[in-house]
């Protein structure tokens, strides 16, 4: 290593289990590593309210699942614990019952589900949590990925009786790409359930993924009894909450019951992994919880489990340099961006993952690509659709910032200007629509409110250069629904969306002379995006097929680096 004394403080801090308590081992071994030419951690475990020591603090984690797992309900619970609600929201109940604090949308509320991410910050113990609630419809998939790429960990959340759905190994694919370390919950053990063991072993074969169960389950359904707690050996009896020691249990427990909990626990010892934590911050293994978020039901056993085991925020890669949560200089990036989350203002706020740094209100940040300097005076925290005022902020954190179509998806603030933050794409759409105004003076209303829109990433939207309607993309057909219900309910509008003769979509590139012959050939089947980059609509895969071998000059790509708009545009 170049830096010997980072090197020192690196060892001593590995050997000294309160400095250990504060700065995770992952996190400072990826700081170690990453650059020890400068100084890392001279007074990172010393100083107080230093970026390192504050970062130290935060887990920031999503939640993933398929539609109906308990996701929500499990995110109010969480809620609950940490002293940021009084009471949690049931989905499935009828009329102003319905409500979720994380699902603040009026069509969320109406359907009992997620179609858009929320954002939540609340403490426990000594750690700050933000959690991430992402939607559970695969129609939201695009949204979903944005929000991963803010969340340190994740937690998975399976219907016992289900088990792994659809959605669930998609957005587990999602996180295998970025590395993210998973915790499982298995939820709904006071319904009937398949067997536990099966469960693990559909984890093991399915996502190739080591699983430790850290509590095993005594019963299901409604001979549902409560979990064992392996490194404590305590009993968390379902009902009363109460804990009880491991060799109480044959008192608690019929003789058959205790027989069948005493074979199947052994067995899952025997046959799973054993913890470790590396390997579940590579992303190898998953630490496995049992319970009912519904009753509340071991969401506090998993949320300790969070802040003991989840990582610390890890460096993030830039165009110019690993950025590291001890860097004084203040970083971050927009993953999401939300119109209209106060109807009586038509606000619009930047959700900013903060990378490195100490933010301070009032700063001024400056926009990648563009140079502008932006005043950040009103940063808030999030509480759902609810929000406060902050004054600080530390990596980790997510901050929203207020503004008027200044920042867009995929933009990095740094002080100096000079880091720009990479991985947050735009998919290629696979539904195209077109859209008809109910009433033609409207026109330019409606313009503005596809652009505000396609700025959230809710939908894309498309300009044809032949034409004046416009066309909208989008990933689901749920998605379209959002959209018709957002355009009436925020912006007055009442729109139709007709078929479109394209079936697919594709961003073009390549020289100025290349692209203006190709242009030339097709223009009746060219559009120009929200940021005015050309895209190609063809009509079927085949036609797509057939046009790209004849044009080997142009490259049509599925996907477009948004880091990179406002250098192009």
């Amino acid at each position: 290593m170049g830096n010997p004394d980072a090197y020192a403080l690196w060892t001593a801090t590995f050997e000294n289990p309160p400095v250990f308590s504060l700065i995770n081992r992952r996190t400072l071994r990826g700081w170690a590593r990453a650059d020890t030419s400068r100084p890392l951690m001279n007074d990172m475990a010393l100083k107080p309210n230093s970026p390192a020591r504050e970062a130290a603090r935060r887990r920031s984690f999503a939640i993933i699942s398929h539609p109906d797992a308990g996701k929500t309900t499990l995110t109010e619970h969480l809620l609950l614990l940490g002293g940021a609600i009084r009471a949690a929201g049931q989905v499935k109940a009828r009329g102003e019952a319905r409500r979720a604090r994380s699902d603040w949308m009026k069509i969320e509320q109406e359907r009992g589900i997620s179609v858009t991410s929320a954002v939540m910050t609340f403490e426990y113990a000594d750690s700050v949590f933000n959690l991430l609630d992402t939607p559970g419809h695969e129609d939201f998939s695009e949204d979903t990925y944005r929000t991963l790429t803010a969340a340190d960990s994740a937690v998975m959340v399976i219907d016992a009786a289900r088990g792994i759905e659809s959605q669930t190994r998609k957005l587990f694919e999602v996180c295998r790409l970025r590395d993210i370390p998973i915790m499982t919950f298995i939820n709904k053990m006071d319904r009937e359930a398949r067997d536990p063991l099966e469960l693990l072993d559909e984890i093991s074969d399915q996502l190739q993924l080591e699983c430790a169960p850290m509590v095993w389950p005594a019963g299901m359904g409604l001979n549902f009894r409560g979990i064992y707690d392996f490194d404590q050996d305590e009993f968390l009896r379902f009902g009363t909450k109460t804990r009880v020691a491991g060799s109480a249990l044959k008192e608690i427990l019929a003789s058959d019951e205790y027989k069948i909990f005493e074979d199947e626990s052994a067995l899952a010892r025997g046959a799973s992994s054993t913890f470790d934590l590396e390997s579940y911050r590579a992303g190898h293994l998953t630490p496995v919880y049992f319970g009912s978020a519904l009753k509340n039901f071991g969401v506090r056993e998993l949320l300790e489990a969070l802040g003991r085991y989840a990582p610390a925020p890890r460096t993030q890669e830039s165009r110019t340099r690993l950025v590291l949560p001890a860097d004084e200089e203040v970083t971050g990036f927009v993953f999401k961006v939300q119109a209209n989350m106060d109807p009586n203002h038509r606000d619009r706020v930047a959700f900013l993952r903060l990378c490195s740094g100490r933010f301070r209100r009032g700063m001024k940040l400056k926009q990648s690509g563009t140079g502008k300097t932006l005043g950040v005076h009103n940063p808030i925290l999030f509480f759902a659709q609810e929000r406060e005022t902050v004054d600080e902020a530390w990596p980790g954190d997510v901050i929203g910032i207020p503004n008027h179509g200044v920042l867009r998806v995929g933009d990095t603030l740094s002080e100096t200007g000079e880091v720009i933050f990479t991985g947050i794409p735009n998919f290629a759409p696979e539904i195209l629509r077109r859209v008809r105004l109910g009433d033609p003076m409207k026109q330019k209303h409606l313009a503005r409110a596809l652009e505000s829109l396609a700025e959230e990433g809710v939908i894309q939207v498309f300009r044809p250069m032949l034409g004046a309607q416009w066309i909208v993309g989008v990933v689901g057909m749920l998605q379209l629904d959002v959209l018709k219900s957002r355009l009436r309910q925020e912006y007055g509008l009442d729109t139709d969306l007709e078929a479109s003769p394209y079936d697919t979509a594709r961003w073009i590139s390549a020289t100025p002379q290349e692209l203006e012959k190709f242009i030339a050939f097709y223009r009746n089947q060219m559009a120009e995006d929200r940021d005015r980059a050309p895209v190609f609509l063809a009509k079927s895969e085949w036609e797509l097929g057939y046009v790209a071998p004849k044009f080997p000059a142009i490259k049509f790509a599925k996907t477009r680096e948004r880091a990179d708009v406002h250098a192009e545009t």
